[in-house]
């Protein structure tokens, strides 16, 4: 096996967490997948995995490989689609990951548009709420709410979300509408998140306030707060783009705006380099298109 063959081996290897699903995904047996690993591990002379009877763990080195063999196969794909003029259709698979929430909301419906105009592209999609490596995981394009930490990453920023209490105007019609955070410890309070407690921050007039607060609801999923919070069972708190479309509808209120703290930008992330896939860039510019034109994001 030549070397860029080893090493998309090695790549696959890395993304599907085993010989056994790269070799199915590569069309090969798992004994050449094994030996190629084995091969290029010798000829660099380290060690990229950590084998066991159980899994396969990529070592720290074996990481920083991977992220060089993505650039460069990359790179050559991309030379390749341009000898064949070929470079303006976008082709491959695209992955890409975002929160549950916002990815249902905004994403799939601009990687659909973006699949129906592009057919020679498929698409994962890893929606999760829990921060992800986009080189460990093999992930093209990101979403991320928040600020964002130093990287190589290349961060477009297409808007920006608050934290907003909401509730029912039957709940706030049976038991008032608070109008301070200290006011909160008397209502019924849902909360994303599973703890005792819940501590809400708050912005006034510069200054930070901390309500300590003990929820009625307490859930793992976003979706079942705002369901807990339409049937009317108490107040909850979100990011905006999550209820914008209920307030709009009358369906929720939004509460103490005054306090609410300041927003949080959102950003769509992917590999900075000299040159970015077709498929990759097709993909961000749409969504930074679409996502920027919403007025819930801004």
């Amino acid at each position: 096996m030549d070397r860029l063959q080893a090493m998309s081996t090695f790549v696959a290897v890395v993304d599907s967490g085993g010989f056994a699903s790269a070799a199915r995904k590569l069309k090969l047996s798992p004994p050449v997948v094994t030996r190629a690993v084995a091969e290029l591990e010798e000829r660099l002379g380290l060690r990229l995995l950590t084998r066991t009877t159980r899994f396969v763990r990529v070592t720290e080195a074996g990481a920083r490989y991977a992220e060089d063999c993505r650039r460069i196969l990359g790179e050559i794909e991309e030379a390749e689609s341009a000898a064949s003029c070929t470079h303006a259709a976008p082709r491959g698979t695209l992955t890409l990951t975002a929160p549950v929430l916002f990815g249902h909301m905004y994403v799939t419906p601009v990687l659909a548009r973006y699949l129906q105009r592009h057919p020679e592209v498929d698409a994962q999609c890893l929606f999760l709420d829990r921060m992800t490596n986009l080189i460990e995981e093999g992930i093209d394009v990101a979403v991320r709410i928040g600020e964002l930490p130093d990287s190589s990453l290349q961060a477009i920023r297409v808007g920006r979300v608050r934290r907003t209490l909401v509730a029912t105007p039957a709940y706030l019609a049976a038991h008032g509408r608070p109008q301070q955070p200290e006011e909160l410890a008397e209502h019924s309070i849902i909360t994303p998140g599973l703890g005792p407690t819940v501590d809400w921050r708050f912005s006034h007039g510069g200054q930070q306030v901390v309500q300590r607060l003990r929820p009625r609801m307490r859930t793992t999923s976003n979706d079942s707060a705002i369901a807990a919070a339409l049937a009317g069972l108490g107040i909850t708190r979100l990011l905006s783009y999550q209820v914008a479309g209920l307030v709009a509808s009358g369906a929720l209120v939004r509460l103490m705006e005054d306090f609410e703290p300041a927003a949080v930008p959102i950003h769509v992330l992917h590999h900075e380099g000299r040159r970015v896939t077709q498929k990759v860039r097709a993909f961000v510019d749409m969504a930074v298109d679409a996502l920027r034109a919403d007025p819930a994001l801004t």
